[in-house]
């Protein structure tokens, strides 16, 4: 779990900001997350994503506008901080307390809170086929 600072910056945990200096990534791009959380990417995982949310069709023009159109480029500066854009905050309930996570090739900030309900929800569904299979211990 990490804090947003009084200016609206979040630390990029020392585990994932070492990987992303390693692959001489300076900058991310944010945007809301379908799941109600924000996203944030390396510029070349954007590029996919983007490039395959504009190629929608009309009838999906409001998730290009979610995902697309809400996008901004932020520097991870001098301190491995990054701002979270004001309106991103407000729309993923960012004000304390966020759990900074990497989900294979981007990351993920979330209410602490909004992410427990979240993830009891997914318990409840149970399992999907293949995670009921595999051996976890």
């Amino acid at each position: 779990m990490v804090a947003l600072d009084q200016k609206g910056r979040v630390t990029v945990p020392a585990r994932w900001r070492e990987q992303l200096q390693g692959a001489g990534v300076e900058r991310l791009w944010i945007t809301k997350h379908p799941d109600g959380c924000l996203g944030l990417y390396p510029p070349a995982v954007f590029a996919q994503i983007e490039s395959t949310v504009l190629g929608l069709t009309s009838e999906d023009e409001a998730w290009k506008r979610l995902i697309s159109g809400n996008a901004e480029e932020v520097e991870i500066d001098a301190t491995s901080r990054v701002l979270v854009p004001p309106d991103l905050r407000r729309w993923a309930g960012l004000e304390k307390d966020i759990k900074f996570m990497g989900v294979g090739s981007h990351f993920e900030l979330w209410d602490l809170a909004r992410y427990e309900v979240h993830e009891h929800q997914a318990i409840a569904r149970g399992r999907p086929e293949a995670l009921r299979v595999l051996k976890l211990a």
